[in-house]
C-alpha cells in the first residue's frame, strides 16, 4: 500500500501537518483553560471582616458622627450581641 498511487502526495502531508497543530493547539488550550477554572477566585466576593467593620465605627466615633451611646449598641451588634 505504501507504494499505491505515489504515497500520499503533497496535499496529504499539508493536511496532515494542519491536523497536527490543530490537534496540539486544542490539548493546549483545554489544559490552559482547566488550570485557569482551578485557581479561579471565587465568583462570590468576599464579605467584609468585623474587625473591618469595626475600624471604620470607631474611625466613625472619632470624627465625631456618632456618639457614644450609637458606638456601643453598633459595635455590640457587630459583635453578635444584642444592642440596648
Amino acid at each position: 500500500m505504501y507504494g499505491w498511487n505515489d504515497g500520499m502526495g503533497l496535499w496529504g502531508y499539508v493536511l496532515m501537518s494542519i491536523s497536527m497543530v490543530v490537534v496540539w493547539g486544542a490539548i493546549i488550550t483545554g489544559i490552559v483553560l482547566l488550570a485557569r477554572s482551578l485557581r479561579a477566585p471565587s465568583p462570590h466576593p468576599m464579605q467584609q471582616s468585623p474587625r473591618m467593620a469595626e475600624d471604620v465605627l470607631a474611625e466613625r466615633f472619632a470624627r465625631g458622627e456618632i456618639d457614644a451611646v450609637e458606638y456601643q449598641n453598633r459595635l455590640a451588634v457587630l459583635r453578635g450581641q444584642p444592642g440596648t
